[in-house]
């Protein structure tokens, strides 16, 4: 798209949208939000960033193939349920570690997998529209 006035808007709404899909993301156990919703947004702002420079520049910007990325959450995400069986709990009981203020849960390494499966999915099927 030639749009001079498109282009800035993006650059500047692109950065937004993924620090809020970040936000999204580590409030999600708690509060509304996840993984799921994280990457819509994230999503958004990727097929914004491709209507405005094209998918090759998007391809560059990830660096990643589009399903690797969902592959890779996948995994991520069945492997957080397996510490709780180690401890001889159900699959995917929340566990949590605790140093000083800072925790990490089970739960959000979790949404951080179906974060990425679900962009990786989005990605694939955004480039490969894109592309045709």
């Amino acid at each position: 798209m030639q749009s001079d006035i498109l282009k800035t808007a993006t650059r500047l709404m692109v950065g937004l949208m993924l620090v809020f899909a970040v936000y999204l993301l580590l409030r999600g156990h708690h509060e509304p939000g996840g993984g799921f919703i994280a990457a819509l947004v994230a999503g958004t702002a990727f097929a914004l960033f491709a209507v405005t420079e094209g998918p090759a520049r998007v391809r560059r910007a990830i660096r990643l193939r589009p399903s690797t990325l969902a592959a890779s959450g996948l995994a991520l995400a069945a492997g957080a349920g397996l510490p709780a069986l180690f401890l001889d709990r159900p699959y995917l009981t929340g566990l949590w570690w605790k140093s000083g203020d800072f925790s990490l849960g089970t739960p959000l390494i979790f949404d951080v997998g179906v974060f990425l499966a679900v962009l990786g999915s989005i990605l694939a099927v955004l480039l490969a529209l894109e592309e045709n």
